[in-house]
């Protein structure tokens, strides 16, 4: 079993400036398993190696039982953040607003975007996490068709990286029995990442649209791809990925912004126009709402100032 340890809470950082927020509180428990040093925060530094994520792009997977006054952001997280809650309950910012996450459900948070996380007036929020490295140009753990939130069976999940800690523990050179419970905590998470069942009209849909981001969508626009009513589609849109359609249009036009302003020199209003936004002020605060920063702070960010 993970051994869980209270780990020294960090100082909390001005909410002013563009650093991460770590706090994790007095009471919060936390154990982890990180594939090496890379891109982990000073709480997890200490915690068992296992080269083994590596092959899936897994760099740390852990269980936590937080307690207020946790709050962890991330402005710009460098990889997919999964997390299955099994008790308690939690906020986590995605798609611009602040959702709940109890037990018996999970969220999927995409790469590139601000991932935060809090206990808001809860006792206490239990769960099992599986973070990614994931650099710009690869193909993440979350899609286009991957749910954002939805119902999960945590157990199988918790009893994955609890193994593969009770291996590590051991103290035995067993990479072939490390491999299994690696493999087994991927298959978890792409169980919910990628479900086999769907509909196949959903995706397609879905897969027009992000091939034209720039187009003036509707509901009723993109439910006539599917060949479904504008209700019918929603309502299957809403089942399949988390989100309303129109929420995931946003979603997808976001992630093509941080894309464009990664690797071109475009200015904002071109970008804007590009993803289907005529006022470029409007397109601003989409993105500051849903990325965290504005644009030219984003591209400071990436590339340097210019």
């Amino acid at each position: 079993m993970l051994n869980l340890t209270k780990p020294l809470p960090p100082m909390r950082t001005s909410e002013n400036d563009l650093s991460d927020i770590h706090v994790l509180g007095d009471e919060t428990e936390a154990g982890a398993i990180c594939a090496d040093g890379r891109d982990l925060p000073a709480w997890l530094a200490a915690s068992p190696r296992c080269k083994l994520l590596q092959q899936h792009r897994i760099i740390h997977a852990g269980i936590m039982v937080a307690k207020p006054p946790f709050e962890v952001l991330r402005r710009d997280q460098s990889g997919t953040f999964f997390l299955a809650c099994f008790a308690g309950r939690g906020s986590i910012l995605a798609d611009g607003d602040r959702h709940e996450v109890t037990a018996g459900s999970a969220c999927l948070l995409p790469p590139h975007t601000v991932n935060a996380l809090r206990v808001g007036d809860s006792p206490s929020w239990s769960f099992a996490w599986v973070r990614y490295l994931e650099p710009r140009g690869t193909a993440p753990v979350a899609t286009v068709n991957s749910p954002s939130r939805g119902d999960f069976d945590p157990a199988p999940l918790r009893a994955a990286i609890e193994g593969l800690g009770a291996e590590l523990a051991t103290g035995a050179d067993s990479p072939a029995v490390q491999q299994l419970w690696v493999d087994l905590i991927q298959s978890y998470v792409l169980r919910f990442a990628a479900p086999i069942h769907g509909d196949d009209r959903v995706r397609r849909a879905w897969e027009r649209v992000e091939a034209d981001l720039g187009a003036k969508w509707s509901l009723d626009g993109i439910a006539a791809v599917s060949s479904m009513s504008a209700e019918n589609f929603r309502k299957l849109c809403w089942k399949a990925i988390g989100r309303s359609p129109m929420k995931h249009l946003t979603f997808l036009r976001m992630r093509r912004a941080t894309e464009l302003f990664s690797t071109t020199e475009e200015k904002v209003e071109t970008v804007a126009r590009s993803l289907g936004y005529e006022n470029p002020y409007a397109f601003s605060n989409t993105f500051l709402k849903w990325i965290g920063v504005r644009p030219s702070e984003f591209r400071d960010k990436e590339i340097g100032p210019r």
